[in-house]
């Protein structure tokens, strides 16, 4: 997952992947069948260590919702901040790619982007019950809204090489929730 994040699916090949990993080039194929069938299970493994993050984060009862969101996007800053703004999201890149990449990946990097919508819209939806945000917010729509400002600013930050898209966009989506 280094190299992909960095550097992207199409610009990374098997043996690339292999040699950082020190397996052979036959025991690959005994798993993957393919590139696109290695690609696919990527973006479930993707899937499931992000998800994850995101459950840290967003179903922390500790915190009120608003600032569980915040303690994503704070954490997921200081992530990209380790590497140097080199790393952003697989998912996202793969996203960026997808003119380029098999058909089969629509749908799975789709699914896990609605995935990731619906955590966001329940948190949400818990700060509208608790009154933390306006009853006029329409939940579905912003956890949606949320996703494709985020995935910009990943970009945008390993563009600049800094957080300043990050935290803009931070900044903006938390005080839109007013």
């Amino acid at each position: 997952m280094e190299i992909l994040t960095e550097k992207g699916y199409l610009a990374t090949g098997i043996d690339e992947v292999l040699r950082q990993v020190d397996v052979p080039k036959g025991s690959f194929y005994h798993y993957f069948d393919s590139k696109e069938g290695f690609g696919l299970a990527l973006i479930k493994s993707y899937s499931n260590f992000f998800m994850h993050k995101l459950d840290k984060h967003l179903n922390d009862k500790r915190l009120a919702p608003i600032e569980r969101l915040n303690s994503f996007l704070v954490d997921a800053t200081k992530g990209m901040a380790r590497y140097n703004f080199r790393r952003g999201c697989l998912v996202g890149n793969l996203g960026q790619e997808m003119s380029a990449l098999p058909e089969s990946f629509r749908n799975a990097i789709r699914g896990v982007f609605e995935e990731w919508e619906n955590k966001v819209e329940k948190c949400l939806r818990e700060a509208q019950a608790n009154g933390h945000i306006s009853s006029n917010i329409d939940c579905k729509e912003s956890a949606y809204i949320f996703w494709i400002g985020w995935e910009g600013a990943v970009l945008r930050a390993k563009l600049e090489q800094k957080p300043n898209a990050l935290l803009t966009f931070s900044k903006f989506f938390l005080e839109s929730l007013r």
